[in-house]
């Protein structure tokens, strides 16, 4: 839709005065997402490890009409968790929704894994990172009547070949969300879980560990056409929580492979080795 814009050059978008938290802003997904929020009215903080791609995320925010803080820092690190939130609520007075986005990947069979460490390494980004963010905001969320969105992956709910530090990972996240829901959801605090295909236009698989625990780089193979973009990513993940959905399936026919590994796992499991085949 249209967004009307005020003298000062904020928009005045669906998000207009809201302050929306990012990590993992400095490029791809999270990128992409500030500046759709950006464009909707959002007052953004933007977190990551890479001060120079940060303030490019910042720059573009700030051309699609939103305000960007830029907060550097490591999402494994507690205290970096607890300083995006210092410096956010210092910065703007509140916080209304909190997007996890941080994440890495792996891909290589379990046998072939020869650094283990890999595996710490996967849940303190993928879900640790989440938590260290989240807890220090929680407060105010609640104050706020704000959102908490986590992006997953569909592999939080169904397991996947050449991925299995990942989508332990991502089951972790799972659950931690799900139980969150329900202990928040009283102080008026919704919980989002956006369970993604694979996107493109990302350096997720780029940056994924194999099995030697070192980032695959250029060996690693371009997503198929299935694959989701950024831009169409980032506005259902915008519409999602602004509609505050508890799942939010990209696309929506993920739904009926979640459905079909409850009913039917060795279908389920079938079509996944077939779909991982023609993407590895």
């Amino acid at each position: 839709s249209r967004q009307e814009h005020r003298r000062d050059g904020l928009s005045m978008g669906r998000l207009s005065g809201k302050v929306v938290a990012i990590t993992g802003a400095s490029s791809g997904l999270g990128a992409v997402l500030a500046a759709v929020c950006a464009g909707e009215g959002a007052r953004l903080s933007l977190f990551a490890r890479n001060a120079e791609k940060l303030a490019e995320t910042a720059r573009a925010c700030q051309e699609a009409g939103g305000e960007a803080l830029v907060v550097v820092g490591d999402v494994t690190r507690p205290e970096d968790g607890q300083r995006l939130v210092a410096e956010t609520a210092e910065r703007y007075g509140r916080i209304d929704y909190l997007i996890a986005n941080a994440g890495v990947s792996m891909w290589a069979p379990f046998a072939a894994v020869e650094d283990i460490d890999l595996f710490r390494k996967l849940v303190e980004v993928n879900y640790l990172g989440a938590v260290y963010c989240v807890h220090p905001a929680l407060p105010h969320l609640e104050q706020s009547g704000g959102a908490f969105v986590a992006v997953s992956s569909v592999q939080g709910k169904v397991g996947v070949p050449l991925h299995t530090g990942y989508a332990a990972s991502k089951h972790a996240l799972q659950g931690f969300c799900d139980s969150l829901r329900m202990e928040v959801q009283d102080a008026g605090v919704s919980v989002t879980t956006v369970q993604l295909h694979w996107l493109r236009g990302t350096n997720l698989r780029k940056n994924a560990f194999g099995g030697d625990g070192r980032a695959l780089g250029e060996t690693s193979r371009k997503h198929s056409e299935e694959s989701v973009t950024l831009e169409d990513a980032s506005r259902a993940i915008v519409n999602g929580m602004i509609g505050r959905e508890r799942q939010l399936y990209i696309p929506g026919k993920l739904k009926w492979l979640v459905g079909a590994n409850a009913l039917c796992p060795t279908l389920a499991e079938w079509l996944i080795k077939g779909k991982v085949s023609r993407e590895d």
